[in-house]
């Protein structure tokens, strides 16, 4: 069909099209669900397509203290949040500045809205992630050389670590332009922040090249979801290799990787490392030890071969305590 058809047919980012959408992606929800509400156009398109749709919603919006006009925005939503009869509830966090505050950022606004689900019995949390924003990841995540689990890109439904909270991206098929609009088409003022233009992030960058034609967002959404069936497909392997070669005995692992892919061999490190720590080396790091099959690292000795054997270490200290 060609594409001036297609459109005509699209009947738009319906609340029922939105509806199931969620029930796709999570067909056991029941109860509230929170949205994360930051006033911008994609946020406010969440919130009336949640309510429009008939959920049982709640929103949260994290004031991180990096802007003064942000508790006058988180304000703003809460006006709108009430004019919906839409309960709100806002979050102020501290972020550290680090040099990657916006990754800070991200932690701490993740944390406190998890953490609020978790204290108030709420099990779904919904962002509104989009079609343009898998683009801009994919496209940050290529020119960083990243593999495959980063270039599946935004992942559409996973728990939050440490919560009993599943976190839900029902609007990843959807392009900004349509959450635009439909805000827009509700007579709705969204949230302006400024740092969506500033050249000192890379996303900027990636959504410049968007911008200017040479991606497609549909065909980069369709590309991640692909590479996040094969690392499903992947992650599912590597676990049967783990139930049948490796071996744990306290404190110590022994690992078969005889005849195993490198990227198998890779990924069952890692799951030594995290069983072991409960943590895992950086990239890296992990690849020093790979190459040179063995080392110590975050105190875990590994030593490395086609049979890999992985014990935890006591600190220097307390080891010169026992001799």
């Amino acid at each position: 069909m060609p594409a001036r058809q297609r459109a005509a047919a699209d009947p738009g980012l319906t609340p029922e099209r939105f509806r199931s959408a969620v029930e796709a992606l999570a067909p056991d929800l029941s109860g509230r669900v929170a949205l994360g509400v930051s006033g911008g156009p994609d946020s406010l398109a969440l919130l009336l397509l949640a309510r429009r749709a008939g959920f049982d919603v709640v929103a949260l919006t994290v004031d991180h203290r990096l802007r003064p006009e942000a508790a006058a925005e988180a304000s703003h939503v809460a006006a709108i949040a009430a004019g919906l009869g839409v309960p709100h509830v806002t979050l102020s966090v501290d972020v550290p500045r680090t040099a990657s505050v916006q990754a800070a950022a991200r932690g701490a606004r993740y944390a406190a809205m998890a953490g609020w689900c978790d204290a108030n019995g709420v099990r779904w949390l919904m962002t509104a992630h989009h079609a343009d924003d898998q683009a801009e990841t994919l496209l940050m995540r290529l020119s960083r050389g990243s593999g495959l689990g980063g270039m599946a890109g935004i992942r559409a439904r996973r728990a939050v670590e440490g919560y009993a909270v599943t976190l839900l991206r029902p609007l990843l098929g959807a392009r900004k332009a349509e959450l635009v609009g439909l805000v827009d088409a509700a007579g709705l003022a969204a949230v302006d922040d400024p740092s969506n233009r500033s050249d000192a992030y890379d996303r900027t960058g990636a959504r410049a090249v968007l911008a200017g034609g040479g991606v497609d967002a549909g065909g980069a959404v369709a590309t991640a979801a692909h590479l996040a069936e094969a690392e499903a497909a992947l992650q599912w392997t590597a676990d049967e290799a783990w139930a049948g070669r490796a071996s744990v005995s306290g404190e110590a692992i022994a690992l078969d990787t005889r005849g195993l892919p490198a990227e198998l061999v890779r990924r069952l490190v890692l799951k030594a490392f995290r069983e072991l720590r409960s943590a895992e080396p950086d990239g890296p790091a992990l690849q020093r030890l790979l190459s040179g099959q063995g080392g110590t690292l975050g105190g875990v000795r590994a030593e490395g071969g086609p049979l890999w054997r992985f014990r935890r270490e006591l600190p220097r200290k307390m080891r010169a305590s026992t001799e």
